[in-house]
């Protein structure tokens, strides 16, 4: 698979936090919403891109290191990631009430792009420069919060917490994919 489409599904993934938190916001913020959709998204989105370069920096310090496993350690992150995402969207949280202040803002960019975090220190651990997967995780991010804010009225009493259980699918799937392409190639 390729690059580009690697780092389309992983920034898929890692978005459906933000979409998830954006459609709260939508669900109970209605004045201002371009507005407070282009803040929400430009926050998501920049923080989600930033963390992945921040991880990678992390990883990169210590990844000859652990080449002999650093699959296994990608796999661990991401499967991770992906399963604390499901079993937050089978438990679901309440997340009405968001007030789209700075603080609070920048409080759930920084809480929803934790998982970029790792997942840039798993580029590191598979040798991969971190630029095109960090823009797409961006834009998915920027795109889905933006798109998220206001389709938070119509979609929140349909998908609920459901986009993070999609999210962590995903993730899973990838570090599976990890796996198997290195115990395939090797």
């Amino acid at each position: 698979m390729g690059m580009l489409v690697t780092s389309a599904l992983i920034g898929l993934g890692l978005a459906m936090d933000c979409f998830a938190v954006s459609l709260a916001v939508g669900a109970t913020h209605h004045a201002a919403r371009l507005k407070t959709a282009l803040v929400i998204a430009g926050f998501f989105g920049f923080f989600q891109f930033g963390m992945a370069l921040v991880g990678w920096g992390l990883g990169a310090g210590f990844a000859n290191h652990i080449a002999a496993f650093d699959h296994w350690v990608a796999f661990i992150l991401l499967v991770g990631i992906g399963v604390r995402m499901i079993i937050e969207g089978v438990r679901g949280s309440e997340e009405g009430g968001i007030t789209p202040t700075l603080a609070g803002v920048t409080g759930l960019a920084v809480a929803t792009s934790i998982d970029s975090l790792a997942v840039g220190i798993s580029f590191a651990f598979l040798g991969i420069f971190p630029l095109l997967p960090s823009v797409t995780i961006g834009l998915f991010s920027w795109a889905l919060s933006f798109a998220g804010v206001f389709s938070g009225r119509q979609l929140q009493h349909l998908l609920g917490r459901r986009v993070d259980i999609i999210g962590g699918v995903i993730l899973i799937l990838i570090g599976i994919r990890v796996v198997l392409e290195h115990v395939i190639l090797v």
